[in-house]
This record gives structure tokens, C-alpha cells and sequence, in this order.
């Protein structure tokens, strides 16, 4: 009897859960559940419910209440669901706890960021910064993942239980592994730092941004380069840098690794070499999603991590990408007559010009709608710079 397989794969079917904690609304909590929704997405998983639940103070054996791990069990059940994932973090304890009542795996946030860092990483140096942060994520957790052992029974307070002994190997191992990596980093960073000093000749502008916010496309345009281009959450890690010349003026552009809310902290520190190019920087064009509900939201979220980084002094044009999906008074921006959109775009500008500081223009790397004015207002800007370096070249006739 011949048997027929299918060749189809199976994508998990997971959950997502929210907690709405106070002075935030449901609507910003589901926000962020449609944010890590797209995270499953690029990771590969299938959501099929999102829970919220508003509370004033997380249960410190769930994290959520009593009767909503009840609540959810039964849908756990009656969908084979493979994966829980909450958009906060969890304890070593919670998670346990968790698992135990529903009989699945539970995720946090910071894991899942983890783990699709871990499936885009394709540079060796991307690798060993993902691999470090997995290990200092882990380590503080493996006492949680070894309390089920039981204790040796009877004797002295010396005397340890088999649980016990082998957390402690287990720690000396990733502490070992986390020392090897650090200096596996540091000799990378040493042939990064090389590289950024032959690159001090020119003047260094980098992209920054909400992930999936069209930094990569917008590249494309001013670079003229192929460079990856996805519709999902950080399409690449690796910085890439290419030179482009804008009225006989070079000078450096380097596409970085996007931000995101809640990014977590060993990821901030294992790839700061990366960032580097960021300080490094004359100038940062922060490249913001102008479909996003709330991109001023993303706009902060970007700026923090760039004072986190020590990047926050740079000077920045914010450029509002994907224009052609803004909205105005219910349609789209693009079916409006053209002196309606201009004089929407100008409103536009002198709001966010105000609000942030920042010069603003509006684009689409689709379309190459404003390239053009974007070309002309960075082509100012990197011969201010450039004449700085070689001040020989003032007679430059930019135009």
C-alpha cells in the first residue's frame, strides 16, 4: 500500500495576550498586540486570538489573573494551540506556572524578539551578537528552569541535590560561553572600527527608524543599490553601506537595524558595534512609517533608543515615508486633487517641524514621490559637512 504525505508545513497556531496597565488605554494595548501579531508573522506562526486584560498589578505567579488563565485554557484546548506568547516580560516563575496550567509553551516578548534576531542573523558578526544576547537572556533564568528538580533529602546544608549541581555546571557553562562570544565581538568590532576609520574621509549619514518602516527601499532610491527589501520586521541586521554622489558631493550611507518598542537590552548591548555606525554619523535620516496609527509613538521610541546609544545629538531630518497611504478626511491622500494634498503635506510638516525640531519631508520610495526635495535638502546638508573635511572644495557649485 503506497502511503501519501503532505508535503504542506504545519504553521503553529499561537495566542497572543496583552496586559493593559494603568494610564494606558485598550486601544494603545491593542496597538500593541497588532505589533506582535506582525512579530509571529515574521516568525513564522499563525495567530488565531489575542487576550487583553486590564490590570492594576500583574499576579506574580501568571502574570495575569486566575480566571483569564482559566478563560484561555479552554481556547488552548479546543484549537490545538501550540504557543502563548505575552507581549510583556516573564519571570522564570511565570512562565512555569503557565505552562503547567495550559500545557504549552510560553513565550515572552523579549524571547520572540530573540528568536527571529536569531533566524535573520545571516553575517557572522550578527550571529555572535544574537548568540550573546540569547545567553544573557537565558542565564538569569536558569535557576526558574531547574527549580523542578527536587533537593537531596537529609544532611547537611553542604550537601546539594542533583537540581542543584546541575544548574551550577549549567551556569559555568553560559557564563563560559558569554565570555568566549564577548571576545569572539571584540575582535569583529576591532575590524569594524578599522573600517570606520577609512571611512572618516567621508561625510557618514545613516538611516535610523521603526522597524518596517521602508528604510531599506528609501536606501534603494538614494543609493541606487540593490539592497533586501521586505514587508516584515527587521528584514536585515547587518548594516550595509554604499556610497552615493549627489551633485559631485560623495558621501556614505549606511542602512542600520530598526528599532522597536521593548527591544530588549541584551540585544541594545551586543549590538552597539553595529549601532556605532549610527554615532559615527554627520547625519541621521529617520525614516518614519506615515501609515502607522500613532507614528509619533515610533518616533519616540526611536529617539530613546538613540539617547540610549549616545546618538541623540546627531542632527536628523525626519522623512515620513509610505505618503501614499496617509489619510484626509477619510480617503486617501493620493485621491485628492493636488493643491488639496500640497496643502495637507505643509500643514503636516510644520506640526511634526514643531513638535520634534526636526526639518521634515514627505516620501514614497515606491513612487519616488520626494526624493527629489529629499535629494536637494540632503545634498545641502552633507556639503556643509564635506567642506569641513576639505575645505579646499568651497568653490563647489552645488546649484
Amino acid at each position: 500500500m503506497t502511503h501519501l504525505y503532505s508535503t504542506t508545513p504545519v504553521i503553529p497556531r499561537i495566542i497572543t495576550i496583552g496586559v493593559s496597565h494603568p494610564g494606558e488605554t485598550l486601544s494603545i494595548t491593542q496597538e500593541y498586540l497588532d505589533e506582535l501579531a506582525l512579530l509571529a508573522h515574521t516568525r513564522g506562526f499563525q495567530v488565531v486570538g489575542s487576550f487583553i486584560q486590564k490590570l492594576d498589578n500583574p499576579s506574580s505567579k501568571t502574570y495575569i489573573g486566575k480566571g483569564k488563565v482559566e478563560e484561555i485554557r479552554g481556547v488552548i484546548s479546543e484549537n490545538s494551540i501550540a504557543t502563548v506568547i505575552f507581549d510583556d516580560n516573564l519571570t522564570p516563575s511565570q512562565v512555569k506556572n503557565l505552562e503547567k496550567e495550559w500545557e504549552c509553551t510560553v513565550w515572552d516578548r523579549s524571547l520572540l524578539i530573540l528568536d527571529i534576531f536569531a533566524m535573520r542573523a545571516q553575517t557572522a558578526q550578527a550571529r555572535v551578537q544574537v548568540e550573546l544576547a540569547q545567553y544573557q537572556y537565558l542565564l538569569p533564568r536558569l535557576t526558574g528552569l531547574w527549580s523542578h528538580h527536587s533537593r537531596q533529602k537529609g544532611g547537611t546544608k553542604l550537601m546539594k541535590g542533583p537540581g542543584e549541581k546541575e544548574l551550577e555546571t549549567d551556569k559555568r557553562i553560559a557564563q563560559g560561553k558569554i565570555h568566549l562570544l564577548k571576545q569572539q565581538l571584540a575582535a569583529i568590532e576591532r575590524q569594524s572600527l578599522t573600517q570606520r576609520k577609512q571611512r572618516s574621509k567621508y561625510v557618514n549619514v545613516a538611516l535610523v527608524g521603526y522597524t518596517n518602516a521602508g528604510k531599506s527601499s528609501l536606501m534603494r532610491q538614494l543609493a541606487k543599490a540593490d539592497v533586501v527589501t521586505e514587508d516584515k520586521l527587521f528584514a536585515t541586521l547587518s548594516t550595509t553601506v554604499r556610497k552615493v554622489v549627489l551633485n559631485h558631493v560623495p558621501f556614505l550611507l549606511a542602512d542600520t537595524v530598526g528599532f522597536i518598542r521593548k527591544l530588549p537590552h541584551a540585544l541594545i548591548e551586543s549590538f552597539k558595534s553595529t549601532l556605532m555606525e549610527v554615532k559615527s554619523a554627520h547625519l541621521l535620516l529617520h525614516v518614519v512609517d506615515a501609515s502607522h496609527r500613532d507614528p509619533d509613538r515610533q518616533i519616540i521610541t526611536v529617539k530613546n533608543t538613540l539617547k540610549e546609544i549616545g546618538a541623540d545629538h546627531i542632527p536628523s531630518l525626519l522623512i515620513f515615508n509610505k505618503r501614499d497611504k496617509l489619510q484626509y478626511k477619510g480617503k486617501l491622500l493620493n485621491e485628492w486633487d493636488k493643491p488639496t494634498q500640497n496643502e495637507f503635506l505643509k500643514k503636516s510638516q510644520k506640526i511634526y517641524e514643531k513638535r520634534f525640531q526636526y526639518p521634515v519631508i514627505f516620501t514614497n520610495s515606491l513612487t519616488k514621490e520626494g526624493i527629489q526635495a529629499l535629494q536637494k535638502i540632503l545634498e545641502k546638508h552633507v556639503y556643509k559637512h564635506y567642506i569641513a573635511i576639505y575645505p579646499h572644495s568651497k568653490a563647489t557649485n552645488l546649484g
